[in-house]
């Protein structure tokens, strides 16, 4: 896979598809774990969670909070912002905003003074989803990914059984990247007939619920403390006050069964939808939708095989064994070209970056950025640090 560089890590002109905290960090473990980038490792990682972390569930944004990252995972700056190079390279960051020497507290009219930060978003790039088996539509960071359902057999309801979850949809009824939830009180017409023995079903008619929890039998006391933690959600996700109590009650019991108290269950409905630019119509089909999508998840999880011992880490060793050089050295850093030295001189706006370079290795830094940048960047450190 050929890295990412130039304007090719901007989020204009990227390649990968614009992603979530969540499945963003599944892909980078994968692509490190491949080894698409030969200096990307666990400490690579472990900016990525960091990252992660701070991430915003809708648009995959986060604040690069360079001095914060490094304090964190104890390392030093320099080592940070290498990683997260390796990250741009390998298509898994773009920028949204470049770090500037403005003073955002001027601009607010405030005193002192803070640079602007340095905006990155989570992306995913397409050999991963070619790894993965995904049909994309569309293309850079606008591109996302479908599940086509079209063509699939219609699965009989599982009356017996009373799964909570139904995801049955009729194939070519729908977008191939929805997903269609069934309410269990929808009558089923058999033979163009709509005549049923009953005039109509009672409108707050709830499902027939799973008399057990992790093998045992549910007393009243469970119920009772169900009914209390799905009050404190509603009241904590303003978005799910439209559902009667007893409904929500009834599409939250896969994370009630689980242990599951009221705040974790309202940070993950908060994470699922903040309720500020966008509420869903129905939340309780909403809901239930994405505990199907995460259960499906956790079960594919469960069975699947460690990267280590895949039939495709096995064959991509012997293939990297068969290629490589007979030497057992490690392959020296590559020499420094004058085109180098020339690329790095022409921003002077990357006097940060110089400055930590002169820092770690004071001859290193004049060689590759010259003495007239690199005494730029030493004198507006030290201005930055008179003004804090």
């Amino acid at each position: 896979m050929p890295l990412a560089r130039g304007t090719a890590q901007e989020i204009a002109h990227t390649a990968s598809r614009r992603s979530g905290p969540r499945k963003w960090l599944r892909a980078v473990q994968w692509l490190i774990g491949a080894g698409l980038h030969p200096k990307a490792n666990a400490t690579t990682l472990r900016v990525a969670e960091d990252l992660a972390a701070r991430m915003d569930y809708d648009t995959g944004h986060a604040r690069y909070c360079l001095d914060e990252t490094a304090a964190r995972l104890g390392v030093s700056r320099a080592t940070v912002k290498r990683h997260v190079g390796y990250l741009r390279e390998l298509g898994a960051l773009a920028w949204v905003q470049h770090g500037t020497r403005t003073n955002v507290r001027r601009l607010m009219g405030l005193k002192g003074y803070a640079a602007t930060a340095t905006v990155y978003a989570a992306v995913i790039p397409s050999v991963f989803d070619h790894a993965m088996g995904h049909r994309i539509i569309g293309t850079g960071y606008t591109a996302r990914v479908i599940i086509d359902q079209r063509g699939q057999a219609q699965k009989p309801v599982d009356t017996a059984g009373n799964s909570p979850v139904d995801n049955s949809a009729l194939g070519g009824l729908e977008p191939p990247s929805l997903t269609l939830v069934k309410e269990e009180s929808q009558v089923q017409v058999v033979g163009g007939s709509n005549y049923t023995s009953q005039a109509r079903p009672p409108k707050s008619r709830i499902p027939h619920q799973n008399s057990s929890i992790n093998g045992r039998r549910r007393t009243a006391a469970d119920v009772q403390k169900a009914n209390q933690t799905v009050r404190l959600v509603r009241a904590l996700v303003n978005w799910t006050q439209t559902v009667p109590l007893r409904r929500l009650e009834y599409v939250l019991r896969p994370w009630t069964d689980r242990g599951w108290d009221a705040l974790r269950i309202a940070d993950e409905l908060h994470g699922l939808c903040s309720g500020m630019r966008w509420k869903p119509k129905r939340p309780d089909a909403f809901i239930r939708a994405q505990i199907a999508k995460d259960t499906a998840h956790e079960e594919m999880l469960a069975q699947a095989v460690a990267w280590e011992d895949s039939t495709a880490y096995r064959q991509m060793t012997a293939l990297r064994a068969l290629l490589a050089p007979a030497a057992t050295e490690p392959e020296p850093e590559p020499e420094r070209t004058d085109e180098d030295r020339l690329r790095a001189r022409m921003d002077w706006n990357n006097w940060p970056e110089v400055l930590d370079h002169y820092e770690e290795d004071d001859l290193d830094a004049i060689d590759l950025y010259g003495k007239r940048l690199v005494d730029f960047a030493i004198e507006q450190g030290a201005r930055t640090r008179a003004y804090l």
